[in-house]
């Protein structure tokens, strides 16, 4: 690769930083006709983004409620639920601690990964078509919002070329870690924000140097600039730049909280590494723009915590809060190797690479050495631009972390400490799952691949060819494959007519059998199909009934709850007595339920049936369930 223009700069700066200037008339319509095809040719990415997102989903949209993402269907029929009960926010119907699952407890909705804000956002849908039906739409939007997303940070604000910016922003919205994350996670591939935040944090930069961008003094408000006018231009920050960016910021950051938290702190990490190899790489612009950047993000975070200092209350100390993780970071950390293997989710995949990760939701690494190799590659001919150092900073930082405490190579745990564990039992950190690190990467990764793909177009020479096809080459193997989607049951009549209101009112407690768990929530669809009109005993959620009130996923089980599981799961016909029945009384009364209910077709439906009439009575029908009233 020739290293020639190596003083380039990391984008072209009259794309990047467009002038204030006053233009002539003929210039203006000139500026409009360019910014209409401008606009046209992101409208086309966009749906081609778009066209590629519905294809990777497309086994889900036959019948969104009739099937499910084959690889994690527990955790979709958990989203589904979150989604319905975050729609009862148009109903008026809402609180952060909803008593609609693990009735009468409750759930504290902060602490779970709950996507209040894509709820809330999307609820007409919900009520309308169905939590399933949001679930799928959301499924596809978050792989082509987060695309686009970036795709106009590169074109607009980096000023690199359409094609080059089109590649780094498929990497950042159809990468591996983003498609892994697809099978159920909503939480973590809604990013579409956080290119959003990254602009506002440039913005602010730009508007704190004196300087500006390019080096060339800016003129306040109402003078005009130096790059083309008479008047006076004067040394000093923006400040009206500065107050709109820190107050943008502190909004994008506040909505990102509803949306996936740990998105944000995945960001929050990524860019503060950034920040100092950036700073350190340019102590000139550190010194111009320091006492500004600072100040303008002192004021975005005060801004924000205004807003979300109750919410983040309510997650961490409120009602059912939990302030500690719950997963271990010594299981939850990518293998060594699993870098430069390529993702069993991408068109030349292998299962057998599936071993190198806990399971199919969590192939966060995965960019195979061919892409490695050629990003190592162009970060080296990049050169030593301050931007280059931070984003080659930043992805191995956010590559080293996802390592965990101890580095795994090939599945086998060595002795060599990672340095994640300089991290580990830190408040916030420790709920974090260290492999989530790599999904810092692929930005970062992409980044560096926008620019040397555009400063290769923008070069006469060989490069203008060999750059493009080399990236290009690299980025096939990641190339995702459509999701594994299966089908699911039919829900109950009993509940997809409306018949459960006659055996519970809404806003009542109503007991399917057998009641949902973590493992097996699959009762939860009861209530998500009825727009969570009713509650559920138990349930698959995050709360603090672990050992010393620490996180634990689920709650414990009252012992009618755990009898009917037995039976649910073993089969028999236990020997019901007296001390059994008030046992089912006192837990019924506990659960403040109204009615439990009993689908046809259930498993072992008929001695499940048996020990419930047992329990409560006999049974009443009511279309396709047995109901027991109480």
């Amino acid at each position: 690769m020739s290293s020639a223009a190596p003083t380039a700069p990391d984008a072209a700066p009259e794309q990047a930083l467009p002038t204030d200037a006053p233009a002539p008339a003929g210039s203006r319509w000139a500026r409009l006709r360019s910014a209409a095809a401008r606009n046209r040719a992101d409208l086309l990415v966009g749906l081609l983004f778009a066209a590629l997102a519905v294809w990777l989903t497309h086994g889900l949209w036959p019948d969104p409620a009739g099937r499910v993402l084959a690889l994690n269907p527990e955790d979709q029929a958990l989203y589904e639920w979150f989604l319905a009960v975050d729609s009862r926010a148009l109903l008026g119907d809402f609180g952060l601690l909803t008593d609609r699952l693990n009735a009468p407890d409750g759930v504290n909705l902060m602490a779970n990964t709950t996507v209040i804000a894509l709820g809330v956002l999307f609820a007409p849908v919900t009520l309308l078509l169905g939590a399933p039906v949001t679930f799928a739409l959301l499924a596809a939007l978050n792989l082509a919002g987060t695309a686009l997303a970036w795709h106009l940070l590169f074109t607009r604000v980096l000023g690199a070329r359409r094609l080059a910016a089109a590649l780094g922003a498929g990497l950042c919205g159809f990468g591996p870690g983003m498609i892994s994350q697809t099978n159920s996670h909503l939480h973590m591939t809604a990013q579409w924000l956080v290119p959003v935040i990254v602009w506002l944090v440039v913005r602010l930069l730009r508007a704190a140097d004196p300087l500006g961008r390019a080096g060339r003094p800016r003129g306040r408000a109402g003078d005009v600039p130096d790059a083309g006018g008479t008047g006076p231009a004067r040394v000093g920050p923006d400040r009206r730049r500065m107050l709109t960016s820190a107050v943008g910021l502190a909004a994008a950051v506040s909505v990102q909280v509803f949306v996936g938290e740990e998105v944000l702190f995945l960001c929050a990490v990524t860019l503060l590494v950034m920040a100092v190899a950036y700073a350190l790489a340019d102590r000139a612009l550190l010194r111009r723009a320091l006492p500004g950047f600072a100040g303008g993000m002192l004021l975005a975070a005060g801004l924000a915590l205004l807003v979300l200092a109750y919410p983040l209350w309510f997650q961490f100390a409120g009602p059912l809060g939990v302030s500690d993780g719950m997963f271990s970071p010594h299981y939850f950390s990518a293998d060594l190797s699993s870098w430069w293997t390529v993702s069993p989710l991408s068109v030349v995949g292998s299962d057998e690479a599936a071993r190198l990760t806990t399971g199919p939701a969590e192939y966060n690494a995965f960019l195979g050495w061919p892409l490695l190799v050629v990003t190592f590659g162009c970060a080296i001919w990049l050169g030593r631009r301050p931007l280059v150092i931070a984003c080659a900073a930043g992805a191995l930082t956010m590559g080293a972390l996802s390592l965990g405490p101890d580095v795994v190579l090939g599945g086998d745990r060595t002795s060599v400490p990672g340095p994640y564990a300089l991290l580990g039992g830190l408040p916030v950190v420790d709920g974090a799952l260290p492999m989530r690190f790599a999904l810092g990467v692929l930005p970062l990764t992409a980044t560096l691949l926008v620019l040397a793909v555009d400063r290769a177009l923008r070069d006469a020479g060989t490069n203008r060819r060999l750059i493009p096809a080399a990236v290009g080459i690299a980025l096939l193997p990641v190339l995702p494959a459509p999701l594994p989607t299966a089908e699911r049951p039919a829900l109950p009549e009993f509940v997809t007519g409306g018949h459960w209101r006659e055996c519970v009112r809404p806003g009542g407690v109503l007991v399917p059998v057998p009641l949902p768990t973590p493992k097996d929530p699959w009762p939860m669809r009861w209530a998500t199909a009825a727009d969570a009109a009713f509650g559920l005993p138990e349930g698959f959620f995050i709360g603090p009934y672990g050992r010393g009130d620490t996180a634990a996923m689920g709650t414990w089980k009252r012992p009618t709850s755990a009898l009917l599981t037995d039976v649910a799961q073993q089969g028999g016909r236990p020997v019901i007595g007296d001390a059994e029945r008030q046992q089912a009384a006192r837990d019924a009364d506990r659960w403040g339920a109204s009615c439990f209910a009993l689908a046809e077709g259930t498993p072992r439906a008929d001695e499940l049936r048996a020990v419930l009439d047992q329990l409560y009575g006999p049974s009443t029908r009511i279309a396709d369930a047995w109901i027991w009233r109480v």
